[in-house]
Protein backbone atom coordinates (compact mmCIF):
# COMPACT_ATOMS: atom_id res chain seq x y z
CA UNK A 1 0.00 0.00 0.00
CA UNK A 2 1.34 3.40 -0.98
CA UNK A 3 1.78 5.75 1.97
CA UNK A 4 0.32 9.22 1.48
CA UNK A 5 2.38 12.31 2.15
CA UNK A 6 1.15 14.43 5.06
CA UNK A 7 1.22 18.21 5.36
CA UNK A 8 0.43 20.76 8.00
CA UNK A 9 -2.13 22.93 6.24
CA UNK A 10 -3.46 25.15 9.03
CA UNK A 11 -2.08 26.61 12.26
CA UNK A 12 -3.22 29.23 14.71
CA UNK A 13 -3.18 30.45 18.28
CA UNK A 14 -6.16 31.56 20.29
CA UNK A 15 -5.98 34.76 22.28
CA UNK A 16 -3.00 34.34 24.60
CA UNK A 17 -1.36 35.95 27.58
CA UNK A 18 -3.89 37.44 29.98
CA UNK A 19 -7.30 36.09 29.04
CA UNK A 20 -9.55 36.45 32.07
CA UNK A 21 -13.00 35.99 30.58
CA UNK A 22 -12.67 32.89 28.35
CA UNK A 23 -13.05 29.25 29.35
CA UNK A 24 -10.59 26.59 28.21
CA UNK A 25 -13.30 25.25 25.89
CA UNK A 26 -13.68 28.68 24.30
CA UNK A 27 -9.93 28.88 23.70
CA UNK A 28 -10.01 25.45 22.06
CA UNK A 29 -12.81 26.61 19.78
CA UNK A 30 -11.15 29.91 18.94
CA UNK A 31 -7.86 28.25 18.01
CA UNK A 32 -9.64 25.54 15.99
CA UNK A 33 -11.73 28.04 13.99
CA UNK A 34 -8.65 30.12 13.23
CA UNK A 35 -6.61 27.10 12.12
CA UNK A 36 -9.39 25.97 9.78
CA UNK A 37 -9.65 29.47 8.39
CA UNK A 38 -5.89 29.51 7.93
CA UNK A 39 -6.08 26.30 5.90
CA UNK A 40 -9.02 27.32 3.77
CA UNK A 41 -10.66 23.93 4.34
CA UNK A 42 -14.12 23.42 5.77
CA UNK A 43 -14.91 21.72 9.05
CA UNK A 44 -16.53 18.84 7.17
CA UNK A 45 -13.14 17.51 6.01
CA UNK A 46 -11.95 16.96 9.58
CA UNK A 47 -12.36 13.27 10.35
CA UNK A 48 -9.63 12.97 12.98
CA UNK A 49 -9.25 14.76 16.28
CA UNK A 50 -6.59 14.84 19.00
CA UNK A 51 -6.82 16.59 22.35
CA UNK A 52 -5.63 16.09 25.92
CA UNK A 53 -5.86 17.79 29.27
CA UNK A 54 -9.50 18.89 29.28
CA UNK A 55 -12.74 17.09 30.00
CA UNK A 56 -13.73 13.90 31.74
CA UNK A 57 -13.58 11.96 28.48
CA UNK A 58 -10.92 13.80 26.55
CA UNK A 59 -11.01 14.22 23.60
CA UNK A 60 -14.69 13.33 23.29
CA UNK A 61 -15.95 16.31 25.29
CA UNK A 62 -13.88 18.80 23.33
CA UNK A 63 -14.84 17.24 19.99
CA UNK A 64 -18.51 17.53 20.96
CA UNK A 65 -18.01 21.16 21.98
CA UNK A 66 -16.48 21.84 18.57
CA UNK A 67 -19.28 20.04 16.75
CA UNK A 68 -16.99 17.30 15.42
CA UNK A 69 -17.69 13.59 15.06
CA UNK A 70 -14.27 12.13 14.32
CA UNK A 71 -13.68 8.56 13.18
CA UNK A 72 -10.06 8.70 14.43
CA UNK A 73 -9.11 10.07 17.86
CA UNK A 74 -6.07 10.38 20.07
CA UNK A 75 -5.89 11.42 23.71
CA UNK A 76 -2.26 10.52 24.39
CA UNK A 77 -1.13 12.59 27.37
CA UNK A 78 2.58 12.63 28.11
CA UNK A 79 3.01 16.19 29.34
CA UNK A 80 4.50 18.94 27.23
CA UNK A 81 5.56 16.55 24.46
CA UNK A 82 1.95 15.40 23.97
CA UNK A 83 1.46 17.40 20.81
CA UNK A 84 4.58 16.23 18.99
CA UNK A 85 3.64 12.65 19.87
CA UNK A 86 0.07 13.27 18.70
CA UNK A 87 1.34 14.83 15.47
CA UNK A 88 3.38 11.67 14.91
CA UNK A 89 0.35 9.47 15.47
CA UNK A 90 -1.83 11.66 13.26
CA UNK A 91 0.71 11.67 10.44
CA UNK A 92 0.92 7.88 10.58
CA UNK A 93 -2.87 7.56 10.53
CA UNK A 94 -3.23 9.91 7.55
CA UNK A 95 -0.39 8.24 5.66
CA UNK A 96 -2.06 4.85 6.14
CA UNK A 97 -5.49 6.11 5.09
CA UNK A 98 -7.16 5.82 8.49
CA UNK A 99 -7.98 9.54 8.47
CA UNK A 100 -7.80 12.36 5.95
CA UNK A 101 -7.52 15.48 8.06
CA UNK A 102 -6.65 15.52 11.77
CA UNK A 103 -7.11 18.54 14.02
CA UNK A 104 -4.88 18.93 17.08
CA UNK A 105 -6.20 21.43 19.62
CA UNK A 106 -5.18 22.69 23.06
CA UNK A 107 -6.40 25.47 25.34
CA UNK A 108 -5.82 26.40 28.97
CA UNK A 109 -6.61 29.19 31.41
CA UNK A 110 -3.80 28.22 33.78
CA UNK A 111 -2.99 31.82 34.67
CA UNK A 112 -6.58 33.04 35.00
CA UNK A 113 -7.51 30.06 37.17
CA UNK A 114 -4.79 30.96 39.68
CA UNK A 115 -5.77 34.63 39.69
CA UNK A 116 -9.40 33.70 40.32
CA UNK A 117 -8.52 31.17 43.03
CA UNK A 118 -9.80 28.19 41.04
CA UNK A 119 -6.48 26.41 41.53
CA UNK A 120 -3.12 26.96 43.20
CA UNK A 121 0.24 27.61 41.64
CA UNK A 122 1.53 24.20 42.76
CA UNK A 123 1.02 21.34 40.36
CA UNK A 124 0.64 17.97 42.08
CA UNK A 125 0.99 14.73 40.15
CA UNK A 126 -0.31 12.74 43.11
CA UNK A 127 1.40 10.18 45.33
CA UNK A 128 0.28 6.90 43.85
CA UNK A 129 2.34 4.32 42.03
CA UNK A 130 6.09 4.91 41.69
CA UNK A 131 5.76 8.56 42.74
CA UNK A 132 4.93 7.49 46.31
CA UNK A 133 8.62 6.82 46.87
CA UNK A 134 9.62 10.41 46.06
CA UNK A 135 6.73 12.56 47.24
CA UNK A 136 7.65 12.30 50.97
CA UNK A 137 10.98 13.96 50.19
CA UNK A 138 9.34 17.05 48.72
CA UNK A 139 10.38 16.66 45.09
CA UNK A 140 8.53 19.28 43.11
CA UNK A 141 8.59 19.37 39.32
CA UNK A 142 10.90 22.37 39.29
CA UNK A 143 13.20 20.79 41.87
CA UNK A 144 13.70 17.80 39.59
CA UNK A 145 14.71 20.02 36.69
CA UNK A 146 16.98 22.00 39.00
CA UNK A 147 18.74 18.84 40.18
CA UNK A 148 19.29 17.80 36.58
CA UNK A 149 20.73 21.21 35.75
CA UNK A 150 23.08 21.02 38.72
CA UNK A 151 24.30 17.61 37.55
CA UNK A 152 25.12 19.01 34.11
CA UNK A 153 26.98 21.89 35.73
CA UNK A 154 28.94 19.43 37.85
CA UNK A 155 29.75 17.06 34.98
CA UNK A 156 30.61 19.56 32.28
CA UNK A 157 31.33 22.90 33.91
CA UNK A 158 28.18 24.51 32.55
CA UNK A 159 27.66 27.87 34.24
CA UNK A 160 24.56 29.57 35.53
CA UNK A 161 25.47 32.53 33.29
CA UNK A 162 25.27 30.28 30.24
CA UNK A 163 21.86 29.05 31.33
CA UNK A 164 20.78 32.65 31.93
CA UNK A 165 21.83 33.60 28.39
CA UNK A 166 19.12 31.26 27.09
CA UNK A 167 16.46 33.31 28.89
CA UNK A 168 18.00 36.53 27.58
CA UNK A 169 17.92 35.32 23.97
CA UNK A 170 14.36 34.02 24.31
CA UNK A 171 13.27 37.44 25.51
CA UNK A 172 15.09 39.13 22.62
CA UNK A 173 13.24 36.87 20.17
CA UNK A 174 9.94 37.70 21.88
CA UNK A 175 10.52 41.43 21.35
CA UNK A 176 9.23 41.19 17.75
CA UNK A 177 6.30 38.91 18.59
CA UNK A 178 3.02 40.76 19.10
CA UNK A 179 1.56 37.60 20.69
CA UNK A 180 4.31 37.33 23.31
CA UNK A 181 3.38 38.06 26.91
CA UNK A 182 6.75 39.60 27.87
CA UNK A 183 8.79 41.60 25.36
CA UNK A 184 10.98 44.01 27.35
CA UNK A 185 14.69 43.12 27.12
CA UNK A 186 16.49 41.47 30.00
CA UNK A 187 20.17 40.88 30.79
CA UNK A 188 22.10 38.00 32.29
CA UNK A 189 22.38 40.04 35.47
CA UNK A 190 18.59 40.47 35.54
CA UNK A 191 18.23 36.70 35.42
CA UNK A 192 20.85 36.04 38.09
CA UNK A 193 19.57 38.67 40.51
CA UNK A 194 15.97 37.45 40.52
CA UNK A 195 14.35 35.57 43.40
CA UNK A 196 15.58 31.99 43.80
CA UNK A 197 12.97 29.37 42.94
CA UNK A 198 15.00 26.13 42.97
CA UNK A 199 18.77 26.33 42.91
CA UNK A 200 20.19 27.18 40.36
CA UNK A 201 16.93 28.51 38.86
CA UNK A 202 15.85 32.04 39.65
CA UNK A 203 12.48 33.23 38.40
CA UNK A 204 13.61 34.17 34.89
CA UNK A 205 15.09 30.70 34.38
CA UNK A 206 11.51 29.44 34.60
CA UNK A 207 8.67 29.60 32.10
CA UNK A 208 5.95 32.18 32.46
CA UNK A 209 2.38 31.26 33.30
CA UNK A 210 -0.16 32.39 30.74
CA UNK A 211 -3.53 31.61 29.24
CA UNK A 212 -3.92 30.52 25.66
CA UNK A 213 -4.51 27.83 23.10
CA UNK A 214 -3.26 26.54 19.77
CA UNK A 215 -4.44 24.37 16.90
CA UNK A 216 -2.75 22.52 14.06
CA UNK A 217 -4.47 20.85 11.11
CA UNK A 218 -2.73 18.00 9.29
CA UNK A 219 -4.08 16.65 6.02
CA UNK A 220 -3.32 14.14 3.29
CA UNK A 221 -1.48 15.38 0.22
CA UNK A 222 -4.59 15.40 -2.01
CA UNK A 223 -6.13 18.15 0.15
CA UNK A 224 -3.21 20.50 -0.33
CA UNK A 225 -4.48 21.84 -3.65
CA UNK A 226 -7.63 23.12 -1.93
CA UNK A 227 -5.73 24.97 0.80
CA UNK A 228 -5.04 28.68 0.87
CA UNK A 229 -1.58 28.28 2.40
CA UNK A 230 1.68 26.73 1.29
CA UNK A 231 1.96 23.18 2.69
CA UNK A 232 4.55 22.30 5.29
CA UNK A 233 5.37 18.61 5.01
CA UNK A 234 5.85 16.23 7.91
CA UNK A 235 9.16 14.62 7.00
CA UNK A 236 9.88 12.51 10.05
CA UNK A 237 8.84 11.98 13.66
CA UNK A 238 10.12 10.22 16.76
CA UNK A 239 8.86 9.60 20.27
CA UNK A 240 10.31 8.12 23.43
CA UNK A 241 9.53 7.75 27.12
CA UNK A 242 12.27 7.46 29.70
CA UNK A 243 11.25 7.37 33.37
CA UNK A 244 8.84 8.70 35.95
CA UNK A 245 10.94 8.43 39.10
CA UNK A 246 14.29 10.20 39.33
CA UNK A 247 15.88 7.00 40.66
CA UNK A 248 15.11 5.30 37.34
CA UNK A 249 16.72 8.06 35.25
CA UNK A 250 20.14 6.69 34.33
CA UNK A 251 21.75 10.03 33.51
CA UNK A 252 20.41 13.46 34.48
CA UNK A 253 22.41 15.03 31.66
CA UNK A 254 20.63 13.07 28.90
CA UNK A 255 17.01 13.81 27.94
CA UNK A 256 14.64 11.51 26.02
CA UNK A 257 15.22 13.72 22.97
CA UNK A 258 18.47 11.77 22.63
CA UNK A 259 16.28 8.97 21.26
CA UNK A 260 13.31 10.76 19.67
CA UNK A 261 15.52 13.27 17.84
CA UNK A 262 17.82 10.89 15.96
CA UNK A 263 14.83 8.70 15.07
CA UNK A 264 12.97 11.70 13.61
CA UNK A 265 16.02 12.88 11.66
CA UNK A 266 16.65 9.40 10.28
CA UNK A 267 13.05 9.00 9.17
CA UNK A 268 13.17 12.46 7.57
CA UNK A 269 16.42 11.68 5.81
CA UNK A 270 18.12 14.81 7.11
CA UNK A 271 20.89 15.71 9.53
CA UNK A 272 20.69 18.06 12.48
CA UNK A 273 23.20 20.40 10.86
CA UNK A 274 20.80 20.92 7.94
CA UNK A 275 18.06 22.34 10.18
CA UNK A 276 17.43 26.09 9.81
CA UNK A 277 15.29 26.73 12.88
CA UNK A 278 14.51 24.81 16.08
CA UNK A 279 11.50 25.15 18.36
CA UNK A 280 12.33 23.48 21.68
CA UNK A 281 10.28 23.04 24.82
CA UNK A 282 11.65 25.46 27.40
CA UNK A 283 9.81 25.27 30.69
CA UNK A 284 13.27 25.92 32.16
CA UNK A 285 16.50 27.14 30.61
CA UNK A 286 18.22 23.82 31.14
CA UNK A 287 15.65 22.08 28.92
CA UNK A 288 16.79 24.14 25.95
CA UNK A 289 20.46 23.45 26.57
CA UNK A 290 20.26 19.70 27.06
CA UNK A 291 17.78 19.22 24.19
CA UNK A 292 20.12 21.04 21.81
CA UNK A 293 22.82 18.56 22.79
CA UNK A 294 20.59 15.53 22.48
CA UNK A 295 19.21 16.54 19.09
CA UNK A 296 22.79 16.66 17.85
CA UNK A 297 23.30 20.39 17.38
CA UNK A 298 26.36 20.16 19.61
CA UNK A 299 28.21 17.43 21.48
CA UNK A 300 27.24 16.30 24.96
CA UNK A 301 28.64 18.72 27.51
CA UNK A 302 29.14 21.51 24.97
CA UNK A 303 25.68 23.03 25.33
CA UNK A 304 26.88 25.80 27.62
CA UNK A 305 29.39 27.10 25.09
CA UNK A 306 26.93 26.55 22.23
CA UNK A 307 24.22 28.84 23.64
CA UNK A 308 26.57 31.76 24.21
CA UNK A 309 27.18 34.74 21.91
CA UNK A 310 23.69 35.04 20.47
CA UNK A 311 23.58 31.76 18.56
CA UNK A 312 19.90 31.22 19.49
CA UNK A 313 18.68 34.63 18.33
CA UNK A 314 16.45 35.00 15.28
CA UNK A 315 19.49 36.16 13.32
CA UNK A 316 21.86 33.69 14.99
CA UNK A 317 23.56 30.54 13.75
CA UNK A 318 20.66 28.37 14.94
CA UNK A 319 17.52 30.38 15.71
CA UNK A 320 15.77 28.71 18.63
CA UNK A 321 12.30 29.48 20.02
CA UNK A 322 11.83 32.32 17.62
CA UNK A 323 8.53 33.37 19.19
CA UNK A 324 10.14 33.82 22.62
CA UNK A 325 9.29 30.34 23.82
CA UNK A 326 7.73 29.41 27.12
CA UNK A 327 10.23 31.64 28.87
CA UNK A 328 8.77 34.84 27.36
CA UNK A 329 5.96 34.29 24.83
CA UNK A 330 3.33 32.05 26.39
CA UNK A 331 3.16 28.91 28.48
CA UNK A 332 -0.39 27.88 29.38
CA UNK A 333 0.56 24.35 30.37
CA UNK A 334 1.38 21.64 27.81
CA UNK A 335 3.06 23.97 25.34
CA UNK A 336 4.17 21.50 22.68
CA UNK A 337 1.52 22.55 20.16
CA UNK A 338 2.84 26.12 20.18
CA UNK A 339 6.20 24.78 18.95
CA UNK A 340 4.55 23.31 15.87
CA UNK A 341 2.65 26.52 15.15
CA UNK A 342 5.80 28.62 15.26
CA UNK A 343 7.82 26.16 13.18
CA UNK A 344 5.15 26.20 10.46
CA UNK A 345 4.94 29.99 10.46
CA UNK A 346 8.70 30.22 10.06
CA UNK A 347 8.76 27.77 7.16
CA UNK A 348 5.95 29.64 5.42
CA UNK A 349 7.76 32.94 5.89
CA UNK A 350 4.86 34.33 7.91
CA UNK A 351 6.53 35.05 11.25
CA UNK A 352 6.57 38.80 10.69
CA UNK A 353 9.05 41.63 10.57
CA UNK A 354 11.97 41.25 12.95
CA UNK A 355 11.08 37.65 13.84
CA UNK A 356 11.19 35.88 10.49
CA UNK A 357 14.29 33.76 10.03
CA UNK A 358 16.09 34.16 6.70
CA UNK A 359 18.54 31.67 5.21
CA UNK A 360 21.56 32.50 3.05
CA UNK A 361 19.54 33.24 -0.11
CA UNK A 362 17.22 35.57 1.81
CA UNK A 363 14.30 33.17 1.71
CA UNK A 364 12.37 31.46 4.47
CA UNK A 365 13.84 28.43 6.23
CA UNK A 366 13.59 25.08 4.48
CA UNK A 367 13.83 22.73 7.46
CA UNK A 368 12.58 23.07 11.03
CA UNK A 369 12.43 20.81 14.04
CA UNK A 370 9.93 20.95 16.89
CA UNK A 371 10.92 18.96 19.97
CA UNK A 372 8.66 18.72 22.99
CA UNK A 373 9.50 17.43 26.46
CA UNK A 374 7.03 16.11 29.01
CA UNK A 375 6.99 15.65 32.76
CA UNK A 376 10.50 16.03 34.23
CA UNK A 377 12.32 14.80 31.11
CA UNK A 378 10.01 11.78 31.18
CA UNK A 379 8.98 11.88 27.50
CA UNK A 380 9.94 13.43 24.22
CA UNK A 381 8.39 13.91 20.81
CA UNK A 382 10.30 15.31 17.85
CA UNK A 383 8.86 16.39 14.49
CA UNK A 384 10.92 17.39 11.46
CA UNK A 385 9.10 19.69 9.04
CA UNK A 386 10.00 20.83 5.52
CA UNK A 387 8.78 23.71 3.37
CA UNK A 388 6.63 22.85 0.36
Amino acid sequence: MTQRKVAVVGVSLSDCGRVDEATPYALHAQAARRALADSGLGREVVDGFASAGLGTLAPIEVAEYLGLRPRWVDSTSVGGSTWEVMASHAADAIAAGHANAVLLVYGSTARADIKAGRRTGDLSFGARGPLQFEVPYGHTLIAKYAMAARRHMHEYGTTVEQLASIAVQARANAASNDEAMFRDPITVEDVLSGPMIADPFTRLHCCIRSDGGAAVLLAAEEYVRDCRTRPVWVLGTGEYVSHTTMSEWPDFTVSPAAVSGPVAFERAGVRADEVDVAEIYDAFTYMTLVTLEDLGFCAKGEGGAFVEKGRLLTGGDLPVNTDGGGLSAQHPGMRGLFLLVEAVRQLRGEAGEGRQVRVADGGAPRLAVASGTGGWFCSSGTVVLGRG
